[in-house]
């Protein structure tokens, strides 16, 4: 059963691709006109010449443009009219910017799947790369995942290719892990580099320690940045604690000091940064249907395609219609569309991108909740987010905002076009 606006009373899950088409007629153009939605919408013209290209784009009024395109010209105009070469109009009414820009890929990834990339103008996100396949493993900065099932590992998505470069440049100044791009070829007659006179490196290079020890300085790397440092943290803690212990206070202060200067790297570290495999959330965003609000389900830094919850829902118990808690109603929904999973490392880093666009700008519409360490979704204040979208309500501030207030305290100009792209 459906309501006057078409959202299903349970729920409705839409395709990244358009569920309607209308075909044009010149001379019936007044009727075609007022059938359409005067609303946000992707749509795509279709032409009557077999082989050529379709017409695709977004709107924030489909009947304006649609009048604007395929109207009879008046006058001698140079305005863009394709009156006399479309057939048919395929379009999908939306309910947000995030929702027309994830819709806008699907569609041109189908229609033009060797131009979509140039086409959407996405700018690859940032992430930190641990090279484990490496015999001497060291962190990079990447915008490409080589492979679905290498052992390395990715970290993201940052701003800007500069905030996560220094980022990681901050973040190992807490150990001993090589920084040099050379594939190693261990000779104690080698003379080393300015990282191992300074000891900032064990120094593999020249047998400066033991394969086994680096490798345990590797997993200390490999622990911190998949807990946005909280494993330095405890570390940290405990050494301060245990000198305090034994009256050695230049230890417990020098241990401090360190934890302090964490404490700041940490607080500014956007909480999407993550183990892109442990990138999981929801994504609340405004709805077409004023009834309802839109749900994204997010695993893997993949988004799923939408789902539309409506705010006013009943079950059945027995013979009596009974409402169903907020909490449940979204439960329901994000049941209703499986887990979106990559066919590919090209496929994952353009939804990473997508994610990355809307996070990072300075104004957006929704929000988005992650899930903590352990894979659980922050259940109420999904629910709190849910009607403050669905109420219009400014989103309560997050990591984003703070964070990027720092980078551009730090970088300044560097990344400024990339933050508000």
């Amino acid at each position: 059963m459906e309501n006057g606006h078409g959202c299903s009373k349970l729920n409705l899950v839409v395709s990244l691709q358009l569920s309607q088409r209308v075909r044009f007629q010149p001379g019936e153009d007044q009727q075609f006109f007022a059938a359409l939605p005067a609303a946000s919408a992707i749509f795509v013209l279709r032409s009557h010449h077999d082989g050529a290209e379709p017409y695709v784009t977004k709107t924030s009024n489909l009947r304006r443009r649609m009048q604007r395109l395929l109207a009879a010209p008046e006058g001698a105009s140079r305005r863009l009219n394709l009156r006399d070469r479309v057939s048919s109009l395929e379009y999908q009414t939306v309910g947000s910017d995030f929702e027309g820009g994830l819709l806008l890929y699907g569609v041109l990834r189908t229609e033009f799947p060797k131009k979509y990339q140039e086409r959407l103008r996405l700018r690859p996100a940032p992430l930190l790369k641990l090279i484990l396949e490496n015999e001497y493993p060291r962190v990079v900065v990447t915008t490409k995942i080589a492979s679905l099932k290498d052992r390395n590992r990715y970290f993201g998505p940052f701003s800007t290719r500069t905030a996560a470069e220094q980022y990681a440049n901050d973040a190992l100044d807490f150990f001993l892990i090589r920084r040099c791009t050379d594939d190693l070829h261990p000779d104690p007659r080698f003379p080393g580099c300015v990282y191992s006179e300074m000891k900032m490196c064990m120094a593999p290079c020249f047998k400066g320690c033991t394969d086994a020890d680096y490798h345990g300085e590797v997993a200390r790397v490999e622990s911190f940045l998949g807990s946005a440092g909280q494993s330095l943290v405890h570390e940290i803690s405990r050494a301060r604690d245990e000198a305090s212990e034994r009256l050695e206070f230049e230890a417990a202060a020098a241990a401090h000091t360190r934890l302090e200067k964490l404490k700041v790297l940490r607080q500014h570290l956007p909480e999407i940064v993550r183990p892109v495999e442990q990138l999981r959330g929801v994504m609340v965003q405004p709805c077409a249907d004023p009834e309802c609000v839109t749900l994204f389900k997010i695993e893997h830094g993949m988004i799923s395609a939408p789902v539309q919850m409506p705010i006013v829902a009943q079950q059945m118990v027995g013979d009596v219609k009974t409402p169903m808690s907020m909490e449940a109603r979204i439960v329901e929904s994000l049941k209703a569309v499986p887990d979106p999973a990559p066919r590919s490392p090209q496929e994952c880093m353009e939804h990473l991108a997508i994610l990355k666009r809307w996070y990072f700008r300075t104004a957006k519409i929704g929000e988005l909740f992650l899930a903590d360490g352990k894979g659980d979704l922050p259940m109420r204040r999904i629910v709190r987010g849910v009607s403050r979208v669905f109420k219009g309500e400014r989103p309560q501030g997050d990591l984003s905002e703070t964070a990027g207030d720092y980078w551009r305290f730090r970088f300044g100009e560097f990344q400024h076009k990339d933050e508000t792209e």
